[in-house]
């Protein structure tokens, strides 16, 4: 099963390729998935990686953080789950 890793503090410049092959020097590189804002396209300075092997996971995680990638001190953790308010704002909508 594998884990999702959240890379932050990302430098605009910095691409899915980039940190493909940071990761890939550690181990097998699944995914990586940059993410960008919808309307210009630009990065939002955080990305999320997957790997395929757990031990691999936690040595990125430990390797990597705090590391300097593009002139950026990166932020690398495990990815907390994903929410499911898809947007939402918090609020309820139906009470209109």
């Amino acid at each position: 099963m594998t884990k999702r890793i959240y890379v932050g503090n990302l430098s605009y410049e910095t691409t899915e390729a980039t940190l493909s092959e940071l990761f890939a020097g550690i181990g097998e590189v699944e995914s990586v998935t940059l993410i960008t804002d919808r309307m210009s396209g630009r990065s939002k300075g955080f990305a999320f990686v997957e790997m395929a092997d757990d031990t691999k996971t936690q040595e990125a995680i430990t390797q990597l953080n705090e590391r300097e990638v593009d002139g950026r001190t990166i932020k690398v953790a495990e990815a907390r789950p994903k929410r499911d308010d898809r947007g939402s704002g918090g609020g309820r909508r139906d009470r209109w």
